[in-house]
């Protein structure tokens, strides 16, 4: 076993374990901690703790102090100095004309790198950048490509949800998100309402992804034969959420059971929401803001569906009708005999 002391320099980064010494360091300090870029500060995440050997990447860095308000000041002038670096190098990206969008500006502590963060589709040759921008701030120079879920932690934001992006606030690391997360939570398979605002799937896909599959296992699936009041039926829906599912049974009503089997309701109104399920993109009915369409919606469209379809004909035979004028043009020159 080994002490260990986990330090984080950004807000809702990783942490970094490094060996405390003999110094006394509580939960919430500030520390200047040696790092492959240098002397960096950052803020204590977890005390000091015992971990095996095996969980520790060697070599194992040493934390050189506790930070002083002097250490906090230079911090802070960093922090203003990255905005005017930033400025500058973005105005010598349009002089370039690089395809490149710059989305932040570190200092390392001791101003020995300054590192520019940025977003492109495709490779970059910016060796000529680097030289400007070498020039101007006379230090060492690293230009960083990242992805658009980095920028958006790097940057921040708002969710649909109106709370602050889950990455940039809290989220440690990314974790894989698939399209079958979303396909098993039966949400409508549009872009819009299941991206973020990086453009990609929404992590918190993944946070509610095992409560669906927990409550999925006392349930069964789509087109399982079960036995109901009426007798035999097939399961035409599944309410994950509520523990209910829908059975229509070969001869009878339709019943919404339970997880425990118990009769919910049975009535021949009940439908299926997958004979109402809108993707929102369909030209016959205007879909709610859940990606479903209501049955009053359904119904006018259906109803203004044949009108619809009356007009686009008439206006095809309209268009494609000759006029009196063309007729009359064609006979003067055709003549009375006609063409031959």
């Amino acid at each position: 076993m080994i002490s260990v002391v986990g330090v984080r320099f950004k807000q809702a980064g990783k942490i970094y374990f490094f060996s405390p010494g003999e110094l006394q360091i509580e939960l919430g300090q500030h520390v200047l901690v040696e790092t492959s870029r240098g002397i960096e500060l950052g803020e204590v995440a977890e005390q000091i703790k015992q971990v095996p050997e095996d969980d520790i990447v060697q070599p194992l860095k040493q934390v050189v102090r506790v930070a002083t308000e002097s250490d906090k000041c230079q911090a802070q002038t960093n922090r203003s100095d990255e905005q005017s670096a930033f400025i500058i190098a973005q105005e010598k990206i349009e002089q370039h004309e690089l395809d490149m969008k710059l989305v932040g500006v570190e200092y390392t502590f001791d101003r020995s790198k300054l590192v520019f963060y940025f977003t492109s589709d495709k490779r970059v040759d910016f060796r000529e950048l680097v030289k400007e921008l070498a020039s101007h701030f006379r230090t060492r120079i690293e230009l960083r490509q990242i992805g658009v879920r980095d920028e958006a932690k790097m940057v921040g934001g708002l969710g649909i949800c109106g709370r602050a992006l889950c990455c940039s606030a809290w989220m440690s690391d990314f974790a894989p998100v698939s399209i079958r997360q979303a396909k098993d939570q039966d949400l409508a398979m549009n872009p819009n309402k299941i991206s973020g605002v990086c453009s990609r799937l929404k992590c918190c896909l993944r946070f509610e992804a095992e409560v669906y599959e927990e409550a999925r296992t006392d349930l069964p699936k789509l087109g399982d034969r079960v036995m109901t009041p009426a007798g035999e039926g097939r399961v035409v829906a599944v309410y994950v959420l509520k523990g209910q599912y829908v059975v229509q049974a070969n001869e009878g009503p339709r019943f919404v059971l339970g997880i425990n089997g118990q009769v919910v309701s049975n009535s021949s109104d009940v439908q299926p929401p997958s004979e109402e399920h809108c993707s929102g993109n369909c030209e016959n009915c205007s879909a709610t803001s859940t990606g479903a369409a209501t049955k009053d919606e359904l119904a006018v469209a259906k109803d203004a569906a044949p009108e619809q379809a009356n007009r686009k004909k008439s206006h095809r035979w309209k268009k494609n009708r000759p006029t009196k004028g063309a007729n009359a043009v064609k006979q003067k020159r055709e003549g009375p005999g006609g063409g031959h």
